[in-house]
């Protein structure tokens, strides 16, 4: 079959990166296209020991891959949406919008507990401002930790206690086996066992993550921790772990969570065939209007903003919250905005924000990440 030539794509070196990166490869091999994914190493992987907040400005994962775009080494670059800047790109565009995943964030735990219901003192880990003053908000008797790695490492995280405990009840069960089955021997009885399986047969039963959970070191113990349902979804580890679905209503995601953002050079016919070969209108609605709210109020990654939007007929619904870091500041609002004008619409939402109180709050994050 004749193709229509190659395109390079830049995508970080992570499982979750290079999934969605295949994703648009397989959909640009759909329309003749042969595709190449070239692996960047950004900022944001370099500098593993620090916060997303800590990095600079919002773009840690985002400005390696762009600028292979620009010295021409790669014909576009495959992104998460929401790690992408809102300043302008110059001679760079968005190509080419796919249709998003769910939006919403997961509360992990071992056992499937929602947030109301975890225990006073429970630690609850996320690297995120924004989830953590969404948890302080509904949960101050909560206490939240930081937590760093890719999307496997933090379920290894949450896994490796309870899993290293039930390993030390086995040791310990197995060695008391072997004493009291030779007691029993010698005394002519029969012994019963603690555990039906063999420890050799319970960890043969284990998925690969658990095993590596077996054996991770911890400095931080958690009893809970939140991450973005598309990327369980999209590395196929949403099945081994328990969760409760957090409303992206109340508890707001991230501008641009869940979907993923294709960027070529403006000039050049590869940002239009990207453009129709992956576009989805209602995607591009829904986080142009989101990412409008989060550049007019200027928050970047400094502040805890959530925005979330959602195509409903003539009318795009979107939520914001703003909050202060420590969940006690609250600025919230709802509102439709017209389809055809929703730009423009998103932008006079985020003003009223604004003078809501969102730029106080906003001010008062800048300050304390510059302290």
């Amino acid at each position: 079959m004749t193709t229509r030539g190659t395109l390079r794509l830049a995508t970080r070196g992570s499982d979750l990166a290079l999934r969605q990166a295949a994703s648009v490869r397989k959909t640009l091999e759909d329309r003749r296209f042969d595709v190449e994914l070239v692996e960047v190493e950004t900022r944001g992987d370099q500098i593993r020991d620090e916060l997303i907040h800590r990095l600079g400005k919002t773009g840690a994962f985002v400005r390696a891959l762009d600028e292979k775009v620009l010295d021409g080494d790669v014909d576009a670059a495959v992104h998460s949406m929401k790690d992408m800047p809102t300043e302008k790109m110059g001679d760079l565009v968005v190509a080419g919008v796919p249709m998003r995943e769910s939006a919403a964030d997961l509360l992990l735990t071992p056992d499937g507990t929602e947030l109301e219901n975890l225990p006073a003192g429970s630690v609850v880990g996320t690297s995120s401002l924004r989830r953590k003053a969404q948890i302080l908000a509904t949960r101050p008797d909560l206490e939240v930790e930081p937590l760093r790695g890719n999307v496997d490492t933090r379920i290894e995280k949450l896994l490796a206690p309870e899993l290293q405990a039930e390993h030390e009840r086995r040791v310990d069960a197995d060695r008391d086996e072997r004493g009291n089955a030779a007691d029993a021997s010698a005394e002519g009885e029969e012994y019963e066992r603690d555990f039906e399986e063999s420890i050799d047969e319970w960890f043969d039963g284990l998925a690969e993550i658990e095993r590596r959970a077996l054996e991770r070191e911890l400095d931080t113990e958690y009893d809970a921790i939140v991450l973005a349902e598309a990327g369980l979804r999209r590395t196929g580890l949403l099945h081994h772990v328990e969760y409760a679905r957090f409303d992206p209503g109340t508890f707001v995601p991230a501008p641009g969570q869940g979907a993923i953002a294709v960027t070529a050079r403006a000039d050049g016919d590869v940002a239009e065939e990207i453009r129709s070969a992956v576009d989805h209108p209602r995607t591009r609605v829904d986080t142009t209007v989101e990412r409008t709210v989060l550049a007019e109020l200027g928050g970047g990654c400094i502040a805890p903003i959530g925005v979330h939007a959602k195509l409903q007929g003539e009318y795009v619904h979107v939520t914001a919250r703003v909050l202060s870091a420590d969940g006690e500041d609250d600025i919230e609002a709802s509102r439709d905005l017209p389809v055809d004008d929703h730009a423009n619409a998103a932008a006079d939402f985020a003003a009223d924000l604004a003078d809501r109180g969102a730029d106080d709050l906003i001010a008062e994050a800048r300050e304390a990440a510059e302290e």
